[in-house]
């Protein structure tokens, strides 16, 4: 994808590589960085190795990432994120141009950090960890509803959320400066703090990878070197939770037994009705030859070298569904299973 949006899309922005479902699983704010990160270098390589420009793909590279609870140790996080990739594209991949060492990132706040007991509580939970984002340097921001940990939020509740981030950007002046927090010993000391257990993490993934991250980032994932980390950092959390080492508000501490129920966003059986209706439609009027023909190629493609976007363009050009697409390359590279835990 990247090779092709060079060719034929210059101007976009080819991949977000997610950090959010990383942290969401269970991670610490210092293996979402590293296990992130480590990603990115990974696609790097792997372009480069296609015989890519470093500088000509790497900047529209950009990244998705979590904000969590921790308001500090948030902010380091995202701070330590973009000295590693700057320091990363310039000393290891060569990277020239200045576009090259700036992480791009959107942030959204975190949806493991709400609550089910007390939900209006999480609007300040929500607000709390927009502010790290913002004075952590995101580019651009998700607030998550109050009502999240139940549905997908209602109107208003979403109004709120978009609201408490406009509240941010129009009331408060934190994004008028440009690291606002920089010099203070205590964010400068988390910084370095997490930036040098990231370090240590990418260390040992060269390692698996024999000096590249490309190889070992995919070792880990199928020796199931990342998921046991991930594993081992929520129990961890867990454990916290149950001893009340780590206090939640209104789950295990300020605990209230006669909360009135929420009301939540429902989603009718019509709606599935419907889109089941429109791609019965779809089905009926396309042309089911040409379907089958960009299928065959899609897949003959994804048996040999050819760039998949194109035959993935033309496929859809010709009215085939997402999972007929997904299927016909399915049929040659198979599907992830997770490996057994180590």
């Amino acid at each position: 994808m990247i090779d092709f949006c060079g060719r034929a899309v210059p101007q976009w922005n080819t991949i977000s590589i997610s950090g959010y479902h990383i942290r969401e699983a269970g991670a610490t704010a210092a293996q979402e960085l590293a296990f992130t990160l480590a990603d990115g270098f990974a696609y790097v390589e792997a372009c480069l190795r296609r015989g890519l420009d470093v500088d000509d793909f790497v900047p529209r590279l950009s990244f998705f990432f979590d904000a969590h609870i921790d308001f500090f140790e948030e902010i380091g996080k995202f701070r330590a994120a973009r000295r590693i990739w700057a320091r990363w594209m310039k000393a290891r991949y060569g990277a020239k141009s200045d576009r090259s060492l700036k992480l791009r990132f959107h942030a959204q706040t975190a949806g493991v950090s709400l609550t089910a007991q007390q939900p209006e509580n999480n609007v300040v939970r929500t607000a709390v960890e927009a502010m790290a984002a913002v004075l952590g340097g995101t580019q651009s921001l998700h607030t998550n509803a109050m009502d999240e940990v139940y549905a997908l939020p209602t109107a208003r509740n979403a109004e709120i959320a978009l609201r408490t981030q406009q509240i941010i950007a129009e009331e408060t002046g934190v994004a008028s400066t440009i690291d606002p927090l920089g010099g203070s010993w205590f964010v400068e000391e988390m910084t370095d703090r997490i930036e040098a257990r990231a370090e240590a993490t990418f260390a040992e993934i060269d390692r698996m990878g024999d000096g590249s991250m490309l190889d070992g980032v995919l070792r880990g994932i199928e020796e199931g070197w990342f998921q046991s980390a991930l594993a081992d950092s929520a129990y961890e959390f867990e454990k916290a939770l149950e001893d009340g080492g780590r206090v939640i508000v209104g789950v295990n501490k300020y605990v209230k037994t006669d909360e009135p129920p929420l009301d939540i966003l429902r989603i009718g059986a019509e709606v599935e009705a419907g889109q089941r209706a429109k791609l019965a439609r779809l089905r009926g009027e396309r042309d089911p030859g040409a379907v089958d023909e960009s299928l065959r190629a899609l897949e003959a493609g994804a048996a040999g070298e050819a760039n998949l976007m194109e035959l993935i363009i033309e496929a859809a050009r010709a009215r085939a569904t997402l999972g007929e697409i997904v299927g016909a390359m399915k049929n040659v590279f198979g599907g992830y299973r997770e490996p057994p835990r180590v």
